[in-house]
């Protein structure tokens, strides 16, 4: 059972995505209830009547789960759950779910769960009052602190846990960002908007096979590979996780190392779905979402996706300044990526000419240079 309501002036619930985040999530949708509202009650969110419609609805179609595409406080929370006598989430502890179906990497896992444990650590303070004291009596008086209290305590020592390890793999990958610059490599990084077509394209560019379906949330852990761009000229481009509307913040901390990828490319190929009716909306979630990463200044090429299924042509857009913007192409049918290629290097000041002697050994070569020259 779906709840979606359209709160005062705000935008419509976009309930094709809202059913594609459940069924991702594995849920069988039965029933959507729709609505407005001036603002969410404070008890409930929805209003009493509403609230006795979604009684009858999952009555009528024995729905087990009720999913809210909004976020509950969690006082919210539990009253639904003792008003409709079923379990009741929110769209954060929806994403979160996906979040932790995906995650395949070591860093990704430990991302999810301390977004995982963020939330519940707020759903500790109001959502578990059978906790908050401990029973007395012979053989059940506590070692001196509340059952909710110890609970808190041993969330806090897991979340300074992972914070540490998310640190040191943090460390790791500047380093290897550090390695690149280095070298001399023109990092490119693809955001966009989950399920724009970003694995796609990234596979079409690199024949890297990764991880690409038609779902919400496919890809959640950050690859990178060297991607040919013209004799002697290269690209590093990494795939990184998809954007959503209203994204848990707790998400966005989580993921700050990875999001970082975007933070510190030389340039960003913001994947759009074409086809998509709701594509500015989606871009304004995704620039929103890289303000907060630090990345809303990094040089960008917008990449007009799924050109097939819009049924526009293959074309390129410059800037005044004769930069390629904008690239309208399909990755699925590979027709553009060429334009994509060329936009590429036009963001490219100058590619460094490969170096084939490492270190202090070219620069002594550099010097003899001269000397040999003059043997000749």
């Amino acid at each position: 059972m779906l709840v979606a309501l359209t709160i005062g002036s705000g935008p419509a619930p976009d309930l094709g995505e809202l059913q594609a985040l459940a069924e991702s999530a594995g849920a069988r949708v039965v029933q959507v209830v729709t609505g407005r509202r001036d603002r969410p009650d404070p008890a409930l969110f929805v209003g009493s009547g509403k609230a006795e419609d979604i009684v009858s609805a999952c009555a009528e179609h024995q729905a087990e789960l009720v999913i809210f595409d909004h976020t509950l406080s969690p006082g919210q929370q539990r009253n639904l759950s003792k008003l409709l006598k079923r379990r009741v989430i929110d769209r954060v502890a929806l994403i979160l779910d996906i979040f932790a179906l995906r995650a395949r990497s070591h860093e990704g896992k430990l991302q999810v769960e301390l977004a995982q444990l963020d939330y519940l650590s707020a759903r500790l303070v109001r959502g578990w009052t059978h906790l908050e004291r401990q029973k007395g009596g012979i053989g059940l008086r506590g070692p001196g602190e509340t059952q909710l209290e110890t609970d808190r305590r041993l969330i806090g020592q897991r979340v300074k846990q992972l914070k540490l390890r998310l640190s040191a793999v943090e460390k790791q990958r500047k380093n290897r960002m550090r390695h690149r610059h280095r070298q001399g490599a023109f990092a490119v990084s693809l955001v966009g908007y989950t399920n724009a077509g970003k694995s796609t394209l990234f596979n079409a560019l690199t024949h890297a096979g990764v991880y690409a379906a038609d779902q919400l949330f496919a890809t959640l852990d950050t690859t990178s590979r060297r991607v040919f761009l013209a004799p002697g000229e290269f690209m590093v481009l990494s795939d990184t996780v998809g954007f959503i509307r209203e994204l848990p913040h707790s998400l966005i901390e989580a993921f700050k190392s990875t999001l970082h990828e975007a933070a510190d490319a030389d340039l960003l190929l913001h994947v759009i779905d074409a086809s998509d009716p709701d594509r500015e909306l989606h871009k304004r979630a995704v620039d929103q979402v890289l303000a907060e990463v630090g990345a809303a200044d990094v040089p960008r090429i917008e990449v007009m996706n799924k050109i097939d299924l819009a049924g526009v042509s293959c074309r390129s857009e410059s800037d005044p300044e004769g930069r390629i913007r904008r690239v309208w192409l399909s990755a699925q049918t590979g027709l553009g990526l060429d334009a994509l290629r060329e936009a590429v290097r036009s963001h490219v000041p100058a590619f460094p000419s490969p170096d084939p002697w490492p270190g202090a050994l070219s620069d002594n070569l550099g010097a003899l240079q001269p000397s040999v020259q003059s043997l000749l």
